[in-house]
């Protein structure tokens, strides 16, 4: 077993958001990027600037950071243009982040056929903008595009590659497996060679999952001497997807023993970070998910249960707790109180196990999660929840009835329009209140009407808006009379975000539910004792 150190670098929100059907908004990549700082990634890419207005405005209002380094991504510079006259490697060079990956050819094919150019031609290509680039960023690294083809293909001309971005000053050499057809014994043979040339501590390895093998790979390449690891939350990319950072991080920390920077505590929180991030893209986690799936430690009655309970070693390979995770006795269930105990610790609660109040909230979590909340990505309701468990939350308001009318009807202009119009009637500080509010959809005149009695009350209100609102059908086989689940993503004026959650057979109901308690959060956060 070794403490060598190994450096991760997470590109779920670049090569992530290539994924089909995932669509980040900028909020979507902010929270993302927090939960990587907070999970304690050392290096998080924030996409490519000028590649599109959902990046640029990332990168124009970039989060804070406390353990992690934003790095911006693009291309060498283009045949026929000069460093210094080429706006996309600008572009990267311009945003205020301290670190820059810039991909290059290394495959002699796309150098003749794609570029145009002579293998000579990319070679100073690759080291004329790496030399540029040093002399803007703190690092500076290469990633070798399709490095295992075509170093399969031309050796001398690949490692040329890389050899001159290395002696042009670039902190990290990824080998790029870009189309994922390596096998781990390749991988380990190639990245073997490699470190004759090139120390391992400033190779970096970036596979994609194209035969299965983007975790093995990886790890073979840890094996092999290469120091940094790059990869997606939950495997996240295009085609098949990338390494799966979620399962290599236990892996090197807890099966090889490197120190990847990730503390014990922190790595208790990659189970939910994990399925955090499938309900911010409105997906269901995956239930056999390597280290974090609901089934990942689940065990059902006979004869494993009875080896479990006698030793666990038997059927968990690791202790589930340390990811997170618990286990599941799925005739029996009695996991889930160490979870609440953490997350109760996130909140700054400090209880005993056995204390009343971590049994009753158990009980109601579950009851809750069986008629299909989610707190795993509805973090504020949650707090909530705990904190009302425990007697600690005012009434602020009291919502007696609402009505929410939808009319569809053709304007003077004769156009297709939709109105909506909501009445909510209220209770707050002893007194009554009616309102009425229009909005551009039943939840923003819900939200409208509400606003209109409680922001006179309570001011600091009047920062609060909405940034996401998410629906999932939990109950498809009931067509139109499905169970939905809705989740609300609110921000203050200060740039804070909250995901809260509703639940209801009326979609209308399941957004109230949420917003309420995006209300009641934002009060409760700013410190508001009724």
């Amino acid at each position: 077993m070794t403490k060598e150190r190994v450096y991760l670098y997470d590109c779920t929100l670049r090569d992530g958001a290539q994924t089909q059907g995932v669509d980040f908004s900028a909020a979507d990549k902010t929270a993302i990027a927090q939960d990587l700082d907070r999970l304690g990634i050392d290096y998080v890419e924030g996409g490519w600037p000028g590649a599109n207005p959902t990046d640029d405005a990332f990168f124009g209002h970039l989060p804070q950071l406390t353990h992690g380094r934003f790095s911006a991504f693009g291309m060498t510079h283009r045949p026929g243009r000069s460093v210094e006259n080429d706006p996309g490697l600008q572009a990267i060079l311009d945003v205020a982040v301290p670190v820059a990956c810039i991909v290059g050819k290394t495959w002699d094919f796309h150098a003749e056929v794609a570029l145009g150019i002579t293998t000579e031609e990319n070679i100073s290509i690759v080291a004329e903008s790496i030399r540029h680039a040093t002399t803007r960023k703190e690092e500076v690294l290469f990633d070798a595009e399709h490095f295992f083809d075509g170093y399969k293909a031309n050796p001398s001309f690949a490692l040329a590659c890389l050899k001159a971005a290395y002696d042009n000053g670039a902190r990290w050499i990824v080998l790029c497996d870009t189309n994922g057809g390596t096998l781990p014994h390749e991988i380990e043979a190639i990245v073997t060679e490699i470190t004759q040339h090139i120390p391992g501590d400033r190779l970096g390895i970036h596979c994609h999952d194209d035969t299965g093998n983007a975790v093995a790979n990886s790890l073979a390449a840890v094996r092999a001497g290469v120091r940094q690891v790059q990869g997606t939350l939950n495997g996240l990319g295009e085609r098949c997807g990338n390494a799966n950072l979620v399962s290599i991080i236990p892996s090197l920390v807890l099966k090889m023993g490197y120190d990847t920077g990730i503390d014990p505590n922190q790595l208790t929180q990659l189970t939910h970070v994990s399925r955090t991030l499938e309900e911010r893209l409105n997906r269901q986690p995956d239930r056999g998910a390597p280290y974090v799936g609901e089934s990942a430690f689940a065990h059902k009655g006979g004869l494993h249960v009875s080896a479990v309970e006698k030793d666990p070693r038997s059927y968990e390979h690791v202790v589930p707790e340390l990811v997170g995770n618990h286990r599941h006795i799925v005739i029996s269930d009695q996991a889930g109180r160490s979870n609440i105990l953490s997350r109760f610790r996130e909140l700054g609660i400090d209880l005993e196990d056995n204390d009343d109040g971590v049994r009753k909230l158990l009980e109601t979590v579950k009851a809750r999660e069986f008629d299909g909340y989610a707190y795993d990505g509805a973090e504020a309701s949650f707090a909530l929840l705990a904190h009302q468990a425990l007697g600690g939350v005012p009434k602020y308001f009291r919502c007696s009835s609402f009505r929410v009318i939808d009319e569809r009807r053709w304007d003077n202009n004769d156009r297709l329009i939709t109105l909506s119009e909501a009445t909510v009637k209220l209770e707050a500080r002893g007194e009554s209140y009616m309102s009425v509010a229009e909005g551009n959809g039943p939840v923003n005149a819900l939200d409208a009407a509400m606003r209109k009695v409680l922001t006179p009350i309570y001011p600091g209100l009047s920062d609060m808006h909405l940034v996401d609102y998410k629906v999932r059908i939990l109950t498809p086989q009931a067509g139109t009379g499905a169970v939905t689940r809705v989740m609300i993503e609110s921000a203050n004026g200060n740039r804070e975000s909250w995901t809260t959650v509703g639940v209801s057979t009326n979609i209308i109901d399941a957004s109230y539910n949420a917003l309420r308690d995006a209300i009641v959060y934002k009060l409760f956060q700013d410190g508001v004792r009724d």
